[in-house]
């Protein structure tokens, strides 16, 4: 009975890895191509599998979207994790936080986040739901700390301008707003970042800002 156990075991194992790898190396086509350009022939052929298999594991391409558009979101969410926690101070971490999210973002029809929104709304919904309950906590964080260091007035409200930030980076995402033929991604996020950064900072974050601001354009 044991040895049955074992092997179901086992089994299931080999099946949530092979899963899982399927994942990711989907994840990076998508990543590359796009969401609705990438077809499940095209996986298939990438994991040189057939497209019989790929189906015993996701019963259709809206569901390895799903599990795609999560597991890259995981990996944005580890990496803004990492970045708060080598930051020299809050705006430099705001900034690098930009960086980190602009990897994932092209300024073309065939982006990943393009056609995400474009062609699987529901996904795209549910992630934006998700993104306030895994970084809202940690844009509170931050704004508590730029309070403690000096950098942010101390009296703004926490709650309500994490919320606000957080909807802001929300919309100036979203197509039908800022369409991609007529604004840059990069400029978007760049004049988002400093509008935010100026309605919260001391005369000393201030320093720091147009310090920080200045430096980056030399490089």
């Amino acid at each position: 009975m044991v040895f049955k156990v074992s092997i179901r075991t086992f089994a299931r194992q080999k099946k949530e890895k092979v899963k899982e790898s399927i994942v990711q190396k989907t994840s990076t086509l998508f990543l590359q191509r796009g969401f609705k350009s990438v077809t499940m022939d095209d996986i298939a052929e990438a994991m040189a599998i057939s497209k019989k298999t790929l189906y015993t594991h996701f019963e259709n391409k809206e569901q390895l979207v799903r599990d795609s558009a999560n597991f890259v979101f995981d990996r944005v969410c580890r990496e803004i994790e990492d970045i708060k926690i080598k930051a020299a101070h809050p705006i430099e971490e705001l900034y690098s936080v930009k960086s980190a999210v602009l990897k994932y973002l092209q300024n073309e029809s065939s982006s990943p986040a393009y056609q995400l929104q474009k062609y699987y709304p529901e996904i795209y919904a549910e992630l934006r739901d998700e993104e306030y309950n895994r970084l809202g906590v940690l844009v509170q964080s931050s704004l508590s700390l730029g309070i403690k260091t000096g950098l942010f007035r101390p009296n703004i409200n926490v709650d309500f301008v994490s919320r606000l930030y957080m909807n802001g980076m929300r919309g100036i995402r979203d197509i039908d707003i800022f369409p991609i033929a007529q604004f840059d991604i990069n400029t978007l996020f760049e004049n988002y970042l400093e509008y935010h950064a100026r309605a919260i900072v001391t005369p000393k974050g201030l320093t720091v800002l147009n310090e920080f601001i200045a430096t980056t354009e030399q490089k």
